[in-house]
């Protein structure tokens, strides 16, 4: 499965209301799991939808879809607000907010799988 694939999927759930405003996106292990992907994977889609505005970061909290309409009405299309990216410093700090998040998810991830290791388990990366 490639980034953009999951990518195009997440905009499709967004554009058609299954994912609204202000509602969190799956996680990256949920996403990891729903289309079989790696990791990297996942990251390089969930870059590539706050890089094109359609996702913000919270940090400590995970991943939102942004407040910006992206409906495919043909009109809409033509108005810059909508399908420009978000710009300048802003679009800077959530970008690293998202990347420091990314960060802190991963560490969860790395410390459960060794807390399986030490404590007998048999769980293996993926």
């Amino acid at each position: 499965m490639t980034f953009e694939v999951i990518a195009e999927t997440l905009r499709e759930q967004i554009r058609s209301g299954g994912l609204k405003p202000g509602d969190a996106l799956p996680t990256q292990t949920a996403l990891m799991r729903e289309f079989g992907a790696s990791s990297l994977t996942v990251q390089k889609a969930m870059a590539l939808l706050k890089q094109d505005g359609w996702a913000v970061s919270r940090p400590g909290k995970g991943a939102f879809v942004a407040h910006h309409d992206h409906r495919a009405d043909t009109d809409d299309l033509d108005r810059p607000e909508v399908t420009a990216p978000a710009g300048g410093t802003a679009a800077h700090v959530e970008a690293l907010e998202q990347a420091l998040a990314d960060a802190v998810e991963q560490l969860a991830d790395l410390r459960a799988r060794v807390e399986a290791l030490e404590s007998g388990g048999t769980e293996r990366g993926r």
